[in-house]
């Protein structure tokens, strides 16, 4: 489990053949790796990854079939948004994120506002019903709040501060992007989906183990 909130941002250096997947040797910059050991997870680019090696400058993690055809951004070079698993105890700033991205997004507006920049992204179609104005969505493992919502566009807003130190500020027109919908989210449409009330409170009340 991650909060959305990046570290560092890392590289790729390295990719390799590893079964039906990747294997990628990550540079880790400026993150301390030095308490993470084989078998944890990582998040890259908001996708949650198992550590399997540990080299003199990062890690190496490896990354299944299934994974790189429903993300992007892993390739030999790339600039990514790393973190570390929350531990109980940690400071959790942004929101509960799984990284197990949902799908790629598009952006399809890039607007300069000052030192901040306003985004627009097209998310695929199925994820429209995921996504809130005043919510959180985890974009590219960044913890962001949707300004607006219309269908599956939507629109945040990116703080200097977040475009200096998250993969985000190199974001143009046409860049995709791995979309992870609120876990909330997710399952308020689970519930509603199995017990056909489109009443939360109702749908609540028909399902076992729900708070009334």
């Amino acid at each position: 489990m991650f909060s959305g909130i990046v570290a560092a941002i890392g590289t790729i250096t390295r990719v390799t053949p590893a079964g039906d997947g990747l294997r990628l040797h990550i540079d880790c910059g400026a993150l301390d790796v030095a308490d993470v050991g084989i078998g944890d997870s990582i998040a890259v680019q908001g996708i949650c990854l198992t550590v399997v090696g540990r080299e003199a400058r990062g890690l190496a993690v490896d990354v299944s079939r299934a994974t790189l055809l429903v993300t992007h951004g892993l390739s030999e070079g790339r600039r990514v948004n790393l973190e570390k698993a929350l531990r109980v105890g940690d400071r959790l700033d942004g929101h509960l994120v799984a990284g197990h991205v949902d799908g790629v997004g598009t952006v399809v507006a890039v607007e300069e506002l000052g030192a901040s920049m306003r985004v627009v992204v097209d998310a695929p179609a199925e994820l429209a019903s995921l996504i809130a104005r005043k919510g959180s969505i985890a974009v590219d493992g960044v913890s962001l709040t949707v300004n607006t919502v219309q269908s599956s566009r939507f629109e945040f807003n990116l703080i200097p501060h977040t475009r200096k130190s998250t993969t985000l500020g190199d974001l143009g027109s046409s860049s995709r992007v791995n979309l992870e919908a609120d876990l909330l989210a997710r399952y308020v449409e689970r519930v509603i989906a199995v017990t056909g009330e489109t009443d939360v409170s109702q749908a609540a009340n028909k399902t076992p183990g729900l708070p009334h």
